[in-house]
């Protein structure tokens, strides 16, 4: 597939970016060639390039599309919510389950803050900081209420469960080493992620009611 129409752009578009994010996923931004990239999604070099400018092009189309991606649905997920705890279940559950489909997307987003933490932070500031705002601004919320920890600092709070996702979703393949059996271990690892949120954060006696 030589020239760069021989499918529809989007197409080619779409394909390129799922394999720069396996690639880079695996091997690193500097182990990945895009060579290697073209190759596995059956372009040339060329092609590829008429898609996307540089290999650092790439590697930031791939990052704006987990965020962006993220960043739709996330707006759904609070307004669909009917109560708080339903909003925080339904998000972390949410973000677990939009990496898990996929663990590529955190081993990406991992090796990036580590890689680039100057260049991820303003990434995060641009895509994330606002979502974040609303999640604070909840467990604000729920202080006052009294059905949240006192002690929590929501900011803090949400940076601990952030890390926590990618490192729990980009090492799951590992992880299952340790337990479940293979067949239940997805499942198994994102429901004690969930829980060990809940719990940190909703106090115990109004726990049982939060996870609902």
């Amino acid at each position: 597939m030589d020239a760069p129409d021989s499918h529809p752009t989007a197409d080619v578009r779409e394909r390129i970016l799922r394999a720069a994010t396996r690639l880079f996923a695996a091997r690193g931004f500097d182990g990945a060639s895009l060579a290697d990239i073209a190759g596995e999604v059956g372009v040339t070099k060329a092609a590829l390039l008429y898609h996307f400018r540089s290999k650092d092009d790439l590697r930031r189309a791939v990052l704006a599309e987990l965020l962006d991606r993220w960043n739709d649905v996330l707006p759904r997920l609070l307004m669909a919510a009917t109560s708080p705890e339903g909003q925080f279940a339904a998000v972390v559950d949410e973000t677990l389950r939009f990496l898990a489909d996929n663990p590529d997307r955190a081993r990406v987003l991992l090796r990036e803050v580590l890689d680039r933490p100057d260049e991820m932070g303003e990434l995060i500031d641009r895509h994330v900081r606002p979502w974040v705002s609303v999640i604070c601004d909840y467990i604000r919320k729920g202080q006052a209420q009294g059905t949240v920890h006192a002690d929590v600092y929501p900011e803090a709070y949400v940076a601990v469960c952030m890390n926590a996702v990618l490192a729990t979703v980009a090492t799951m393949d590992t992880m299952r080493a340790l337990g479940p059996e293979p067949a239940g271990a997805r499942d198994a690892l994102i429901a004690e992620a969930l829980r060990v949120a809940k719990v940190s954060l909703f106090r115990p006696d109004t726990g049982e009611r939060a996870g609902k």
